[in-house]
């Protein structure tokens, strides 16, 4: 198999692999604890009846609570498999695209959603700034990604066998993710971290937990990075 076709596969990996049971292999606390930095921390604001872009939708957890929210929320992903299982979460506008090119005009969405998704493709920087350009003035998104100080226990996860997914692994650190954005015209309202270490043993969480109270100066070493950014 070539680099490319290798490529390709990668990406399609969730979408071609894993989408009935992808909710099955999820760590359940990590999925909420992102749906709670994202809509209880980052997204405060009425997003009732905007246009908001779930990019990467996965499942459809972060478009079922957009949802709740009132938001007219567009769920897109790279195939039809995901966004069958995006259908037995909420009522939303299936649109089969990718982030690196995505199918939208100029400045459709009032906010975009984007939990851990943009180090799954070749090149975080050209979802990052498709995102951007998907954005209306004054736009808002809302982007989370693993941090690349953790890398390692990616490898050890893989090593080990303990981690399911195939998928692409592009990680960036924080000075990485922070100039990116900025470079591409975002201005960063907040940056902070998610987990002070990996979430995989339950009867720790509550020390995670606690630690999320010094998201911000602990940020550049936390497990996962997320951003709250404006289209000026």
């Amino acid at each position: 198999m070539g680099s490319k076709e290798k490529i390709k596969e990668q990406m399609y990996f969730y979408e071609d692999k894993l989408a009935p049971e992808f909710d099955e292999t999820m760590n359940m606390y990590d999925l909420n604890k992102r749906i709670k930095v994202v809509f209880d921390e980052l997204l405060t604001e009425n997003i009732k009846g905007k246009e908001l872009l779930d990019a990467g939708c996965g499942t459809g957890w972060f478009s079922k609570k957009a949802v709740e929210r009132g938001a007219s929320v567009t769920s897109m992903d790279l195939g039809q498999n995901l966004l069958n299982e995006v259908s037995k979460k909420c009522e939303s506008k299936k649109v089969i695209g990718s982030i690196m090119d995505m199918p939208f005009e100029d400045e459709t969405f009032d906010f975009a959603v984007c939990s851990e998704v943009i180090e799954h493709v070749p090149d975080p920087k050209i979802a990052m700034m498709e995102l951007y350009r998907v954005l209306k003035p004054g736009g808002v998104l809302i982007l989370t990604t693993p941090n690349k100080f953790w890398f390692f226990s990616l490898k050890i996860a893989s090593f080990l066998k303990i981690r399911p997914y195939q998928g692409l692994e592009n990680w960036q650190s924080w000075s990485e993710f922070r100039k990116n954005l900025v470079s591409i015209g975002f201005r960063i309202d907040a940056l902070h971290g998610i987990h002070i270490f990996p979430f995989v043993v339950p009867f720790l969480n509550p020390i995670i937990d606690l630690f999320h109270r010094f998201k911000k100066p602990l940020g550049p070493i936390m497990v996962n990075l997320a951003a709250r950014c404006v289209k000026d």
